[in-house]
């Protein structure tokens, strides 16, 4: 009797706190949910995204398109028509785009060097890492395809362990760094443009690319075969660009778009017929703004 007595007066217990327990967990007057329950009713933050459409600083390396060679005079740089850098109103740089004009004077570094190659990239890496800069615009591989004959030409083994060992030196000293990588140009409608002005020709016997503008007026064979060989190395050089970059969170490439960009005489400098003119760099300048400040990973 004893023991029946004691099992029913555990049932009635056991009930209660099995509909205490239900209570709470289906609402009504129940308390907010708390530890592990609470963190699940929380939506998760958005993680902050790896690239930042709206950078404070900016330093430039790479080549003479950068440094804004032939624009203003002939064979001289023009830093200030510098797509990316520059301070000429016609030209809008990068630098003015994304910083505004005042900033853009305090907050930009251009250490690009007229006739660099990839093996140059990396100390120019390394001067523009002291800046702290939030990103770092590429411009470079031109001269390694403007040699004076293709055979000199930058082997693609060794412009992308170039390119790789000026990514690593950023790295190591501007772990955050942004990069955005721009292609490199169509040299061969480049020449196809230039070709139709007498004097443009002439500057190029100076030595401007001669693999690429050397006998301009040659279609023969040879010449044929010449071009197209400096042409298929720039684009092995475009491949390299996007597999390096991609393996970087913080680095964004052109996708090919200054590689594709139409560079028509307006775009060319009137100097040389070859590098770009203040409205080209101005084109330049458009392409990266667009490219830097598009949404996406």
């Amino acid at each position: 009797m004893r023991s029946r007595r004691s099992r029913a007066v555990l049932a009635v217990v056991a009930a209660s706190v099995l509909g205490v327990a239900g209570c709470d967990a289906v609402g009504g007057n129940a308390s907010e949910p708390s530890g592990t329950a609470a963190q699940r009713t929380k939506p998760s933050p958005s993680p902050t995204p790896l690239w930042d459409r709206s950078p404070d600083s900016l330093a430039a390396v790479g080549d003479s398109i950068t440094r804004g060679f032939d624009a203003c005079s002939l064979l001289k740089d023009c830093t200030e028509a510098s797509w990316a850098t520059g301070s000429d109103a016609s030209v809008d740089s990068l630098a003015v785009r994304l910083l505004g004009r005042a900033k853009a004077a305090s907050s930009s570094w251009n250490y690009a060097v007229t006739g660099a190659r990839m093996s140059d990239l990396a100390g120019q890496m390394a001067q523009a890492a002291t800046r702290r800069p939030e990103l770092v615009t590429v411009m470079a591989g031109a001269n390694d395809a403007c040699r004076d004959s293709a055979a000199d030409m930058t082997s693609v083994a060794d412009f992308r362990a170039q390119f790789g060992e000026a990514m690593s030196t950023l790295r190591a000293a501007a772990p955050k760094a942004q990069v955005y990588v721009a292609s490199v140009p169509n040299l061969k409608r480049l020449w196809s443009e230039g070709r139709t002005n007498p004097l443009g020709k002439q500057v190029w016997k100076l030595g401007i690319c001669p693999s690429m503008l050397g006998d301009a007026d040659a279609l023969d064979a040879a010449a044929t075969e010449r071009r197209d060989t400096v042409q298929q190395r720039v684009e092995a050089y475009n491949e390299v660009l996007r597999e390096v970059c991609a393996k970087d969170k913080r680095c964004r490439f052109d996708g090919g778009a200054v590689y594709e960009y139409r560079f028509g005489t307006d775009q060319l400098s009137h100097w040389d017929w070859f590098h770009p003119s203040v409205n080209g760099q101005a084109r330049l300048a458009e392409i990266a703004y667009r490219n830097i400040t598009a949404p996406g990973t």
